[in-house]
């Protein structure tokens, strides 16, 4: 019996093929293989009149994708449709059986959390049906994010000149925005410390009178100080033991922070090595998923990986390390956690990392490393800590110094190279001892407005919020910085003018849309769907007949940008030049356009070679770096070449990732839109959602 099994990735399928037998044959649909449709009222693939009905048009890019798993399920007995197991993967499931006339032949889903031998052969001895409430979650939510997205995007082109909007996007941008508002207006505060300095220790000043003191300036500061006695009373001295816990194992979002915070990763650079060690690598005697699958709201750990990885902590560290498996972390209030899947865990807790160093690059070791030692610091001992606080007085005035020691390692034992106890001493000195401090140290301080957001702070922030979901968070930062719409300085996010004019004109029209609450109540409503409680049809309607109102007045009603004037008179007609902006930058263009259509033409200046990092696959000596065309009907535009030119020919119409093509070993490139291509286009025609 020949049997058909579809999954998303192609180093997937390699993999999964290694463990079934010789009658499954395991093919790649790259992804996605639909989209909605660009036809109907707006381009928005809706049948309006019709219950709001999606229309679905095959990708261009997937035609011949398609084509050879039609051809391969007419001569399959069984279809099983083993895509990633969410509700992303669930939906490319439904289009797989849709477009492949399944109906017409036994067609199973089936789903794991690991890509190892017996988590797939397990999965294949229990298939299932396909969920059509998780599919009609996954659509509902494409369906929202295009009309949106299209209607506000087009608005916001013709008004303002800014080049998106989204539901999710533009609520993160938002964040920022009023982020940035509040430290514009903060007004800084003058306050002083004071410290004692004794021979050992020192002591900062806490209270005076019995009372919290802060003190505004110079002249208090003195006042007090000349107020104090030559010698200080020891007053109090304390000890205490306390836990500092251990932490659960990841989600995608504690991943991401973690990744950001300790390895200077970006969203996007963690996910793409999540995802390379989830679908399999490659070691001496076999090719195996190390992670379970990293998208994932829970925090849980199945009782399989638990209690042998308990026991192995027993052997390794001895029984007064081992911990319990700690209770998977509760929603917050107003957020749904999506429990289907684990937390993200090593598949075998005996492929440590030392293990696992030689078959992994640099980067995808150092994520596999804090993903393994998180997931066994979760079933660890608290560490304990000792904390010492001494009590000075002098005066009425009370000062206090403090010193903590690490009494018992715990989890740190295997998570101390990620989180670290700042060790220090306090002398042994009794109550009701008097001593002499060296001097009296008095500091100025300014209060300072509020941080503003780093990624992994804003991937919190999102979350806490319940903005998006966790597998969405790095293309959404990403979309921001590629829009213009924020920039990065010293690891934060600045909103851009653009992006402050942009959430400044959402603001004014469509404030209930883009506000945070809103989008955090449509990803509840998104979950309702998903479990049967809330029918596709009514949202979309309800959402679609409220929102274009919205649009209808905001295009009658919003300003739109007037030009901005260079100073100059156009040679040809006489009327004002004007700075405009197209893909390829600023140029100076008469303001009369269509009318008149002259361009000042810029000097010729050289430009300085722009690499990319990458270093070429066809040569493997020279690097990628960044062209413009010079003649011909490319003229201007941006393309990439091997700077080893002439000895090497390798050139790319698209902007390098620095990745290998798993299919054919060429660059793989960002196509500036929405996917992840083949270098070789013609050939190969690999491609993947970013």
């Amino acid at each position: 019996m020949n049997k058909l099994v579809i999954v998303e990735s192609p180093s997937k399928s390699k993999t999964i093929e290694q463990y079934l037998g010789s009658e499954y044959t395991v093919l790649s649909s790259k992804g996605h293989i639909r989209d909605l449709a660009i036809s109907g009222v707006g381009g928005l693939g809706l049948d309006i009149e019709n219950n709001f009905t999606p229309k679905y048009d095959v990708i261009k890019e997937k035609k011949k994708v398609v084509s050879e798993l039609t051809k391969a399920a007419k001569n399959a007995d069984e279809l099983y449709l083993a895509t990633d197991p969410d509700r992303e993967g669930e939906a490319i499931s439904w289009h797989l059986a849709e477009v492949l006339d399944a109906a017409n032949k036994p067609t199973k889903r089936v789903i794991f959390n690991e890509i190892t031998k017996s988590a797939v052969l397990d999965a294949f001895k229990e298939p299932r049906d396909i969920d059509l409430d998780l599919v009609s979650s996954q659509e509902t939510r494409r369906i929202l994010d295009r009309v949106i997205g299209f209607k506000l995007s087009k608005l916001l082109q013709n008004k303002i000149k800014s080049k998106s909007a989204g539901r999710v996007q533009s609520a993160t941008l938002k964040i920022l925005v009023d982020k940035e508002a509040i430290i514009d207006a903060f007004v800084e505060e003058e306050y002083w410390k004071v410290k004692a300095i004794f021979k050992e220790f020192e002591a900062e000043l806490l209270k005076y009178k019995n009372k919290n003191i802060t003190l505004g300036n110079e002249d208090e500061t003195d006042l007090l100080l000349r107020k104090l006695d030559e010698e200080f009373e020891v007053t109090k001295v304390e000890s205490k033991d306390r836990k500092r816990e251990t932490k659960l194992p990841f989600t995608t979002s504690s991943l991401q922070q973690e990744a950001s915070n300790k390895l200077n990763f970006s969203s996007q650079k963690t996910m793409l090595l999540a995802q390379k060690l989830y679908e399999g690598i490659e070691l001496d005697y076999e090719t195996t998923g190390l992670i379970t699958y990293m998208r994932t709201d829970s925090s849980r750990m199945s009782d399989t990986f638990s209690t042998p990885a308990i026991e192995y902590i027993k052997e390794t560290y001895g029984k007064e390390y081992a911990g319990r498996v700690k209770a998977a972390k509760p929603a917050k209030k107003g957020v749904n956690i999506q429990d289907a899947h684990e937390a993200i865990r090593p598949t075998n807790f005996l492929n440590t990392p030392e293990k696992m160093k030689k078959y992994l690059t640099k980067d995808e070791h150092s994520l596999y490393a804090v993903i393994y030692n998180r997931a066994i610091a979760s079933l660890m001992k608290s560490a304990i800590i000792k904390s010492t606080t001494m009590e000075l007085t002098s005066n009425e005035a009370m000062f206090k110094a403090s010193a903590q020691e690490l009494v018992f390692d715990g989890y740190l034992k295997v998570y101390g190279k990620y989180e670290t106890v700042p060790t220090s001493e306090l002398p042994v000195i009794e109550v009701g001892s008097k001593i002499k401090p060296e001097s009296i140290d008095k500091q100025q301080h300014f209060t300072k407005p509020p941080a503003r957001f780093t990624e992994a702070r804003l991937i919190k922030e999102m979350e806490d919020l319940g903005i998006g979901r966790p597998s969405t968070y790095s293309q959404t930062i990403s979309t921001l910085k590629k829009r213009k719409y924020v920039s990065v300085k010293e690891k934060k996010f600045i909103p851009t003018d653009q992006g402050k004019l942009t959430i400044e004109k959402l603001d004014e029209f469509f404030a209930q849309i883009i506000s945070v609450d809103y989008t955090a109540r449509m990803e509840k409503v998104l979950d309702d769907i998903s479990t049967g409680n809330e029918e596709q049809t009514n949202i979309v309607s309800s959402f679609y007949n409220a929102f274009i109102p919205m649009v209808d007045n905001a295009n009658k009603n919003m300003e739109k940008l007037a030009p901005k004037f260079t100073g100059e008179k156009c040679p040809n007609c006489g009327h004002d030049m004007v700075f405009r902006s197209s893909r390829y930058g600023t140029f100076e263009a008469c303001g009369d356009f269509p009318t008149c259509k002259y361009i000042k033409q810029k000097d010729a200046v050289k430009k300085e070679i722009i690499s990319t990092g990458v270093k070429c696959a066809k040569c493997a000596e020279g690097e990628i770096v960044e062209r413009m065309a010079k003649s011909g009907k490319n003229k201007g535009k941006t393309f990439y070449a091997c700077n080893n030119f002439p000895k090497c020919k390798n050139m790319l119409f698209y902007k390098p990732t620095g990745e290998i093509c798993p299919d054919c070993g060429q660059l793989l490139m960002d196509d500036n839109n929405e996917k992840i291509i083949c270098q070789d286009t013609k050939t190969c025609g690999y491609s993947r959602d970013k």
